[in-house]
């Protein structure tokens, strides 16, 4: 329903500067109110989009005017335009790229954030913040297992946090060289070997691109059937280099799930003096969970880590983090300062000192009212309660004979093909996705087409996963039989 708004006097702006501030800030409720209706519309909405491109941008394309619009109506609009082309990636039947939903005290959080409007770039423009932020580092350190000291940043997500710790690494590896990258830049420095599995995420490869290191330099370490690196062929790699190297592992493959066997791969990169940096955007989660924890073994030796908090945290978009073992390297690659900003000793929190953006979103305060809402055990339950439902999927699915489930289900990742053909399997993906009734993706894996199943949303039951296989079968034997 569209707000009805009564005509504006001439000359009076809409923007509202000449009504009294009470009146100024009620379209917060309007949006809280239309919030809520959509979050409570999840668990039936079909999971799909219904408008398309074109749809889209004739409805949102509208005239810009030169007085501006009552705010009511402008919110009251919005709503209603971008409603077709929402997916309920939030609700708890989308299993597609890996896309968590959002905890209703983590969104509530957020809302504040955007109300406080502070700048968390450090503890003089946003001292409370900082220090939420300050006691979520050590919640995550703690949750996740990682060594006490480490530097933590909160980033926008993965690909910024791998950004944050391999520039960390580069400034390590140089240093040991007695090269100064950030003064003198890689013009003239020593080389950098940089080691990654074949089926790392393409986030990592950016990142390198983006440090200047180069995506087509990275040299690839084969992997097994399950995408896990084969540590003789890496230590045969390591073998061969004779200066800085910085090595990618795997925490949860984007497509299995797996593990890198990270006992081995930082005992080689300690023996050939390497930088170990562990990609687990979803998969350093299973450090939280008692009865998942043997996959990460040997994790807590690596020099950094990556992972995003609003896939398995289920805080609301963007929230990544970077840890880095060794805090000064962490903070000498990334802070900065000018002479309008106060000095500031050690002790002092800065945002800053640990992410690449100066001026930023107080992220991390999602982070610290998720955390301190689940509690260790609420966020074990989570993680352990997704890789169930995924281990279901993967029995339900595979009950049919022309179904085949290709990985080994050790997480939250299912994949499948159907009837040993691409197209098939593409085109159950296209049904499926059509039908509304789940979401999910598709991808390559060893040469063949899969579909993708992750499962890392907090509203997902056991009967969303029962419902969910069901349209998927329907889909896949109308099809096969067609």
């Amino acid at each position: 329903m569209r707000y009805q708004t009564a005509p504006r006097p001439e000359g009076v702006n809409a923007t509202g500067y000449d009504r009294p501030v009470d009146e100024r800030y009620e379209v917060l409720g309007d949006a809280a109110r239309l919030a809520r209706e959509f979050v409570d519309s999840l668990p039936s909405r079909p999971v799909r989009a219904s408008a398309g491109l074109e749809e889209l941008r004739a409805t949102l394309g509208r005239p810009l005017t030169d007085a501006g619009e009552d705010p009511h109506t402008v919110i009251a609009d919005l709503a209603a335009d971008v409603e077709p082309g929402l997916i309920a990636s939030a609700g708890p039947r989308y299993f597609g790229y890996v896309v968590g939903g959002s905890l209703p005290v983590a969104v509530a959080a957020d809302w504040l954030i955007s109300a406080w409007d502070q700048n968390g770039g450090g503890f003089t423009v946003s001292p409370s913040l900082t220090v939420a932020e300050e006691v979520a580092s050590e919640w995550v350190r703690d949750v996740l297992r990682l060594p006490a000291g480490c530097g933590i940043g909160f980033v926008t997500g993965c690909q910024m946090a791998h950004f944050t710790c391999l520039a960390a690494a580069r400034h390590a590896v140089l240093r040991e060289t007695g090269w100064d990258v950030e003064a003198n830049g890689l013009q003239g420095a020593p080389e950098i070997a940089v080691f990654a599995g074949e089926y790392a995420h393409v986030t990592v490869s950016v990142a390198f691109r983006m440090l200047g290191l180069g995506a087509d330099r990275i040299r690839i370490v084969p992997t097994d059937d399950q995408g896990r690196m084969q540590v003789d062929a890496l230590e045969a790699g390591l073998a061969g280099v004779d200066g800085p190297a910085i090595v990618c592992a795997q925490a949860g493959e984007i497509n299995t799930g797996a593990f890198d066997p990270f006992t081995e791969i930082v005992a080689a990169c300690r023996a050939h003096g390497a930088w170990c940096h562990i990609d687990g955007a979803f998969g350093l989660w299973a450090a939280a969970s008692p009865s998942r924890r043997h996959l990460m073994a040997g994790a807590d030796g690596a020099d950094s880590w990556a992972t995003d908090a609003h896939k398995w945290l289920n805080v609301p978009y963007d929230c990544g983090i970077a840890a880095v073992a060794d805090g000064a390297a962490h903070r000498a690659a990334m802070t900065s300062t000018a002479a309008y900003i106060p000095a500031h000793d050690d002790d002092m929190p800065w945002g800053y000192d640990w992410v690449p953006e100066f001026s930023r979103r107080n992220r991390g305060v999602t982070v610290y009212a998720a955390l301190r809402f689940l509690g260790r055990d609420g966020v074990a339950e989570l993680v352990d309660r997704c890789c169930d439902n995924a281990r279901l999927m993967a029995q339900l699915l595979g009950e049919d004979d022309y179904v085949e489930i290709v990985n080994d289900v050790v997480l939250d990742q299912v994949i499948v093909r159907f009837g040993d053909s691409d197209e098939l399997t593409d085109a159950v993906i296209e049904a499926v996705q059509s039908d509304g009734t789940c979401w999910l993706a598709g991808s390559t894996f060893r040469g063949r087409k899969v579909m993708r199943v992750s499962v890392v949303g907090w509203q997902t039951t056991a009967a969303d996963v029962e419902r969910s296989a069901e349209a998927i079968l329907t889909a896949a034997r109308s099809l096969a039989s067609a």
